[in-house]
């Protein structure tokens, strides 16, 4: 079954960005260094939010689905990137990360070998991490 996900981005000024996610409203901004009001994070940092909360959520379906008794999980993530080339100081690099790394924390009567066999299964199942590691198609069109 397809579903769809859709958000709105409304640039407010400065670097602000109000979003618009289903009943939510989430802001974007950047910290007064980077011309912002810290009024709430970057994008990358929601990003690798989005990619932590995910990899939660699918443990969590995973668990019940096996019957895993999960008393916790928690992802630690962080990524590395060219902050020259977002702003336009050098062509070379990309704009994306370089690298993200994932410290994931499994509480769970389970061996060490099993906690891996299980995050395997989380990390294969997981929408955010496909579309990071996996090229996904973007389309626009321009109003």
């Amino acid at each position: 079954m397809i579903r769809t996900e859709k958000i709105s981005s409304d640039w407010k000024g400065g670097m602000r960005v109000d979003g618009q996610v289903g009943d939510h409203t989430v802001i974007i901004d950047q910290p007064p260094m980077m011309g912002g009001t810290d009024a709430g994070p970057n994008p990358l940092a929601y990003l690798l939010f989005s990619l932590g909360g995910c990899l939660a959520m699918v443990a969590a379906i995973i668990a019940k689905q096996e019957q895993i008794k999960l008393r916790g999980f928690s992802v630690e993530v962080e990524g590395d990137y060219d902050a020259d080339f977002i702003m336009g100081k050098t062509q070379e690099g990309r704009a994306g990360f370089i690298e993200i790394r994932e410290k994931v924390t499994i509480e769970a009567d389970l061996t060490d070998e099993e906690k891996a066999a299980f995050f395997e299964k989380v990390h294969s199942r997981c929408p955010v991490t496909d579309n990071i590691s996996r090229q996904t198609q973007v389309v626009y069109e321009i109003n």
